[in-house]
């Protein structure tokens, strides 16, 4: 059973009412933003609030989070109470679609962990269903928000399994959102590739850079020199 909570070195993240826990891959998707320079960032489908407590450490930003489930709805908002930026975190507690409808602000950052499984089995918890699989927040919603709200020189952050992070791109050239950057996200050293941290901008790059992030080493335990600088700003025992 995973713990209720997870402490950080600046913040700690309850999660005992989300279907979703706070996973490696996720802290890792915190951490590699950009958003040192951003005045507002947007955090889509935010679960605990994880991904917004991590950026409000880094930048001085204005930061909105959508959640349409109700029971992460009420832990991202005690989790954002609780910490030190909570004047800078504003829950909505609206679907992508709703918050669109009535939404006059731009970005300069958008990230999300998005539902994602487009061909996978569902399981039987649907709380579970709803964040992991495109049934609520479908990429289309996302590529139409961010072609409207992101500023032009913008920077629209996904965490997606490979087959669906390919697919995610084929759908942004449509949207006129061009992918710039893949992080390839390695359980361990020469181990399975579980994610990739996608960056999407308006200006389209010849051709888009790949790097690789292992987060252990072949022997399957100790954390790698890569991990341990990306998150060492975080986790309390690097």
């Amino acid at each position: 059973m995973a713990n209720s909570y997870f402490q950080f070195k600046q913040f700690r993240v309850e999660q005992a009412q989300c279907a979703m826990k706070v996973c490696t891959d996720s802290c890792v998707f915190g951490a590699y933003v950009e958003v040192k320079e951003a005045k507002r960032i947007l955090d889509i489908g935010t679960g605990t609030g994880l991904l917004s407590l991590m950026v409000a450490q880094r930048s001085d930003a204005s930061i909105d989070a959508v959640e349409i489930n109700k029971e992460a709805q009420q832990q991202a908002t005690e989790n954002f109470a609780a910490s030190i930026w909570a004047e800078r975190l504003q829950l909505h507690p609206v679907s992508l679609q709703e918050f669109a409808r009535e939404n006059q602000q731009t970005y300069d950052v958008i990230l999300s962990n998005p539902p994602f499984f487009l061909s996978s089995l569902k399981s039987d918890n649907s709380a579970k269903n709803t964040a992991k699989h495109t049934g609520d927040l479908f990429f289309e919603d996302i590529l139409s928000f961010a072609q409207k709200h992101l500023t032009p020189q913008g920077k629209l952050y996904l965490l997606l399994p490979p087959a669906e992070a390919r697919h995610f791109a084929e759908l942004a050239l449509v949207h006129t959102l061009y992918l710039a950057e893949t992080l390839e996200v390695y359980t361990y050293t020469n181990g399975q590739c579980i994610r990739h941290i996608q960056t999407y901008t308006f200006t389209q790059q010849p051709t888009p850079t790949i790097s690789q992030l292992h987060i252990r080493e072949a022997d399957k335990v100790t954390y790698t020199s890569e991990f341990r600088e990306l998150l060492s700003e975080y986790y309390l025992h690097l």
